[in-house]
């Protein structure tokens, strides 16, 4: 009976496409984290805006960035949570302890990732993934709406919280100024991460079910899709900048001006996955390779970007000592690496060295990683 994981040419190249400029681009908000500050990531104004460039970066990271990634991210996961289970069923493997198991494992790297960062969304995919499970052969169209209907809610609950802490601005603290969360502001929090997350996912496994997220629709679909996207999406972040511009960062627009943001995170990302989609069905150029070896270790990445950024920014650079253009250097310089090191490994190995220990541990079986 074969058990082991997928090989290298069983594996979907649009995936690994989208999933590596997914992966890039995560860095783009999470480099704001470890550079600046965690007040930073949320409130233009809060830090590390202090010239005309900072600025540019800032409202771009947060028009074209902020969300978007981290929801392309999590429908790959989706699409990830129902690949692995059809391949494992293909091959006679009893799939749901098997990937119960695989993501008990993710979380347990999540909490060692905490402990490095406290920025890890590996444990919101983990705590996941039994939903995704039991929802996976469930109906596109059904996947699709209640996908949505998520992202709904957390937009409700935000206008709710909003108007619950008017009265005490400090109750945004540690959000969008320093003190400490209050518990509805936490509460909120959670709530919107977990649905954003969740409702990002079950979105990717109705692409994935339907050919879209794997690249086999016709290339007008991508067109028309990354059109529609984009026309929604752009005013719609645009706007939500903005508002929280003209009322000059104060903390009663702090949830509800970052609302926009959250209903124009769908429409966006499923323009990106469109357009990188347009790009990979191109002839192959090297920069494709690089960007798709990228992609098949997004796991060592991920996490090897957060080892850099902690390093980097506790003992070279002290956090809150650069701005966001010298942050937005910094950020190019390990694309650089990644896209060069990501290759280089690969040519000799057949997986990241974060994805063998998982699958390692996954088969509790030894897997070849040489090529």
């Amino acid at each position: 009976m074969m058990s082991g994981p997928v090989t290298q040419n069983g594996r979907i190249t649009n995936l690994d496409t989208v999933r590596g400029i997914a992966t890039l681009c995560i860095l783009i908000m999470n480099a704001v984290m470890y550079g600046i500050g965690d007040i930073a990531y949320y409130n233009l104004d809060a830090g590390g805006s202090n010239s005309v460039i900072d600025w540019i970066v800032g409202i771009f990271g947060e028009i074209f960035i902020d969300q978007k990634a981290m929801a392309i991210f999590s429908m790959l996961f989706g699409a990830g949570i129902v690949l692995f289970a059809d391949r494992a069923a293909a091959k006679g493997r009893r799939y749901v302890p098997l990937s119960l198991w695989r993501n008990f494992l993710l979380l347990l790297i999540g909490l060692l990732h905490a402990w490095l960062w406290e920025g890890d969304i590996l444990r919101v995919y983990a705590i996941c993934a039994p939903i995704l499970l039991l929802l996976r052969k469930q109906k596109p169209k059904f996947l699709l709406m209640l996908g949505g209907a998520m992202f709904g809610l957390a937009i409700l609950i935000g206008i709710a919280t909003q108007y619950t802490i008017n009265d005490s601005v400090n109750k945004l603290g540690g959000y969008w100024i320093e003190g400490v969360w209050s518990d509805e502001v936490g509460l909120w929090f959670i709530c919107n991460i977990g649905l954003r997350s969740l409702g990002a996912m079950l979105i990717g496994v109705a692409l994935y079910r339907i050919g879209f997220m794997s690249g086999e629709k016709d290339e007008s679909v991508y067109t028309r899709t990354a059109i529609w996207g984009l026309g929604i999406g752009i005013p719609l972040a645009t706007a939500g900048v903005i508002w929280q511009a003209a009322a000059d960062y104060k903390t009663d627009v702090a949830i509800v001006g970052q609302l926009p943001n959250d209903a124009a995170t769908i429409p966006m990302a499923l323009a990106f996955i469109s357009l990188i989609t347009l790009w990979d069905k191109k002839p192959t150029k090297p920069l494709h390779t690089r960007i798709r070896s990228v992609g098949q270790m997004a796991l060592t990445n991920y996490l090897t970007q957060s080892i850099i950024g902690v390093i980097v920014f506790s003992t070279i650079f002290e956090k809150g000592e650069l701005g966001r253009g010298a942050v937005a250097v910094f950020i190019i310089l390990v694309w650089v690496i990644q896209l060069i090191w990501s290759q280089a490994w690969l040519a000799n190995f057949r997986f990241g060295p974060g994805e063998w220990i998982w699958r390692c541990v996954t088969y509790r079986t030894f897997q070849p990683i040489k090529r």
